[in-house]
């Protein structure tokens, strides 16, 4: 699978990969949004098994020929999917380039039959949700205190849904 615009291409992620995601992993400046300020201590044998066994689909950003983040898909059923992603090079945050891979992603996910996307943030991640928001996500739900990070914090999620009626996606990628 490979999907691409201008300088964006999301692709599969493969066993070369390994090295790469579990550097990103484990380095807490890129996983503290996530609730891992220390990273989430994974090895590479570690990570190549979890994309062999997983039924994640593990995708890697790439801008410019350089991977810059990651995503991931799963199915909850026959039209319903659920997503996840992380821009991991921190000085590229923050420049769109997140939404743009969404809104390839999404196009993507819609065009093979999905008909609603689901994702989960961090209550306190309020630059996610705004990003969400601005394609169309909607809230369906709020879990306060749902879980517990190594640290022993609680941590709170919103929950947001997306359907091709309300995806909000300009021509331009």
């Amino acid at each position: 699978m490979q999907i691409s615009n201008k300088d964006i291409l999301i692709r599969r992620a493969t066993q070369h990969d390994a090295t790469l995601l579990t550097t990103w992993w484990n380095d807490g400046k890129i996983m503290a949004h996530a609730g891992f300020p220390h990273g989430i201590h994974t090895s590479v044998e570690e990570v190549i098994q979890q994309l062999i066994t997983d039924n994640k689909k593990r995708l890697i950003i790439e801008y410019q020929h350089q991977p810059i983040g990651e995503m991931c898909y799963f199915s909850h059923s026959s039209h319903c999917v659920e997503i996840g992603i992380k821009i991991c090079v921190l000085n590229l945050q923050n420049h769109g380039l997140g939404k743009q891979a969404l809104k390839l992603l999404i196009s993507y996910l819609f065009s093979k039959g999905y008909k609603r996307i689901i994702l989960s943030t961090d209550l306190s991640n309020k630059r996610a949700q705004h990003v969400y928001e601005t394609l169309g996500f909607q809230i369906y739900d709020i879990q306060h205190d749902y879980w517990q990070d190594p640290q022993g914090q609680m941590h709170s999620a919103i929950f947001y849904e997306l359907f091709p009626s309300t995806f909000i996606s300009t021509k331009k990628l």
